[in-house]
C-alpha cells in the first residue's frame, strides 16, 4: 500500500500493470482529502507520454523496479477522459470507481469520501453515501511541501510547469530500385574504304621492252582483262562491359520545428497586507 511517506518515491516512476506489462510513467498523486492518503494516480502514456490516465493507487505496490497496480493495461487505456486539472468532481471520481469496478459507497463503514461531509446509512445490508460540494483532491509532485492544506502539508507551496520532451523516431517514407531495359539508337562511325581503278598508260618501244612488243604476230586481234577491287564497310556488333551501377544510401540532416502548448502552475499570494509579494514565477517582487 501507498502512503504519503511514499509519494515522493511514486512520482516518476514506470507503472506496470498486474501482469508486468509497461503502462507509462507516473505523473500527478491524488490525495483523498479526508485522509490525506494517495487515492488516484495520472500515468503518462501514449507517444512521448501525451496522454495521462486515472489508476487506482490505493493497493498499488511499488518495488525496486517501479510501481504495479492491480488492472490490466488496456484497462487503463480505456479509462474515461477526465482532465489532471488537480481537482475531480464528486461524479468524476464516481465515473473512476464505476470504470475500475473499485465499489465506492458499498461498504457499512465510512471510507474515503467524495467530500468532507458524507452521511453514510445501511439498508439491506448496504449503504448510500451522500455526498454534498466537492473534493479537493490535489497533486503532488515529489518534492518538499504539498499543494494541498491537508494533514500532510507543511508551510511551503511546489510550483511545477511541464517541459516539451522531443524526439525523433524512424519510419518508411519510401523505396528506390535499381532497374535494367534495352533502347535502341542510331551510332554514325566513319571508316575508310579503297577501291581500284583501270588507268590507261602508253609507252614508247624501246630496247628495253622491244622484246615484248614484237612476240606475237604482227598484225592480230587480242584482248586483255584486268579485275578491279574495291573496300566495302562491314558491321559487327558485341557487347562488352562499360560501368557498375549501385544503389547507395546517405543521411541528411535537417532541421525542424515542432510546437505543443505546456502547462505551468503560477502562485499568488492573497490576504495579509504589509508582506513581501511574489510574481508569478515566484520572484520577490
Amino acid at each position: 500500500m501507498i502512503g504519503t511517506e511514499s509519494i515522493s518515491r511514486v512520482i516518476g516512476q514506470d507503472v506496470y500493470d498486474e501482469s508486468g506489462s509497461k503502462i507509462g510513467s507516473a505523473s500527478e498523486v491524488y490525495l483523498d482529502d479526508e485522509t490525506g492518503q494517495p487515492e488516484w494516480l495520472t500515468v503518462r502514456t501514449g507517444l512521448f507520454g501525451t496522454k495521462e490516465s486515472f489508476v487506482p493507487i490505493r493497493d498499488a505496490d511499488l518495488t525496486n523496479e517501479g510501481l504495479r497496480v492491480p488492472v490490466s493495461k488496456e484497462r487503463v487505456k480505456d479509462a474515461p477522459k477526465i482532465d489532471t486539472d488537480g481537482h475531480l468532481s464528486p461524479q468524476e471520481e464516481q465515473e473512476l470507481y464505476r470504470y475500475y469496478g473499485m465499489g465506492a459507497g458499498t461498504q457499512t463503514t465510512q471510507t474515503t469520501q467524495t467530500t468532507g461531509v458524507a452521511d453514510t446509512t445501511t439498508t439491506t445490508g448496504m449503504a448510500d453515501t451522500q455526498t454534498t460540494g466537492r473534493r479537493d483532491l490535489t497533486n503532488e509532485h515529489g518534492t518538499v511541501g504539498h499543494d494541498t492544506s491537508g494533514p500532510t502539508t507543511d508551510n511551503a507551496m511546489t510550483r511545477s510547469e511541464e517541459h516539451l520532451s522531443v524526439g525523433t523516431r524512424t519510419e518508411e517514407v519510401g523505396r528506390a530500385r535499381l532497374r535494367k531495359f534495352v533502347v535502341t539508337e542510331n551510332v554514325t562511325e566513319t571508316v575508310p574504304v579503297s577501291r581500284e581503278e583501270v588507268r590507261l598508260e602508253r609507252e614508247p618501244i624501246t630496247d628495253a621492252n622491244i622484246g615484248n612488243a614484237m612476240d606475237g604476230p604482227a598484225i592480230s586481234e587480242e584482248e586483255h582483262e584486268v579485275t578491279l577491287h574495291a573496300e566495302r564497310p562491314v558491321v559487327a556488333k558485341e557487347a562488352v562491359p562499360v560501368e557498375r551501377v549501385r544503389l547507395d544510401k546517405t543521411t541528411v540532416t535537417d532541421q525542424e520545428t515542432v510546437s505543443d502548448t505546456v502547462r505551468k502552475e503560477q502562485i499568488e499570494m492573497e490576504g495579509a497586507e504589509g508582506t513581501l509579494d511574489r510574481d508569478r514565477d515566484g520572484r520577490i517582487g
